[in-house]
């Protein structure tokens, strides 16, 4: 939910997400997309520009196909904000040959199932990733974000100042994995705990 092509967003490592998603509707969110399987790859230059920037560029496709920016972030009262332009497009295999023409790579393929409410101007996400599950809030103001938080009974303080990705990054650093995608084949076999991902589980007091 990027607004003026600015994304604040605070993220949540969740241990039940069902009972996190029964008091969220318990509270009024509303249902806008059911359980969505989304597909993401994310491109740079064969040296790594972007990376080194703290750049985004990814084609996702779940509901639709859309092509996104996505600038360095910042740290906003304990969120994390920063640019993002998104659109979409008409077709993600043309949008892939597009981007490898203008010399860009696929770098990483990584997959989760997205569930999405709203509520009080916020976009709710409850994410269902490889490496376990999380809660997304995205919004314009992050005091209305933290209280939200907790009224969900959610630790704000055990919000996750990494993306998905760098998540992954120091994951395979830490497990010595050898897999480049970000993918639920790959993780198939693997148990990975909060602590694996130097993380605290927000919903357990």
């Amino acid at each position: 939910m990027a607004q003026n092509n600015q994304e604040i967003e605070v993220k949540f490592y969740i241990t039940d997400l069902p009972a996190v998603r029964k008091r969220l509707e318990d509270l009024g969110g509303r249902l806008v997309h059911t359980r969505t399987h989304e597909i993401n790859l994310r491109f740079d230059t064969p040296s790594g520009d972007l990376l080194r920037k703290l750049q985004v560029l990814r084609l996702r496709h779940d509901s639709q196909v859309r092509l996104t920016y996505k600038g360095p972030a910042q740290t906003l009262e304990g969120a994390r904000a920063r640019q993002e332009i998104e659109f979409t497009v008409s077709d993600f295999s043309s949008a892939q040959a597009f981007l490898e023409a203008l010399g860009y790579q696929v770098v990483m393929m990584y997959e989760k199932y997205r569930t999405t409410y709203e509520m009080e101007g916020m976009e709710i996400l409850l994410d269902e990733m490889p490496y376990g599950s999380f809660l997304e809030i995205e919004g314009p103001d992050p005091a209305g974000m933290r209280h939200f938080a907790q009224a969900l009974q959610l630790d704000w303080e055990a919000a996750a100042a990494d993306s998905y990705t760098a998540l992954f990054e120091k994951l395979r650093a830490r497990l010595g994995l050898t897999f480049r995608d970000l993918s639920f084949a790959n993780f198939a076999a693997l148990d990975v705990t909060a602590a694996d991902l130097g993380l605290r589980a927000a919903d357990q007091g």
